[in-house]
């Protein structure tokens, strides 16, 4: 499961990231992307810690 999280919550952050960052250029769009991703998976890793490990 803690895969599958990861896969998800990194993939809708990154593409949060990018497009929040694309209106103001490529350079911020890639910086915010991979910001996205880093928050997505800390927030998977967080839920999976709280409700599906005993």
């Amino acid at each position: 499961m803690k895969w599958i999280l990861s896969l998800v919550f990194t993939t809708l952050g990154g593409w949060v990231g990018w497009w929040l960052g694309d209106f103001v250029g490529i350079t911020t769009a890639v910086v915010l992307s991979m910001v996205g991703t880093g928050a997505g998976l800390w927030v998977a890793l967080k839920l999976n810690r709280e409700h599906f490990e005993a």
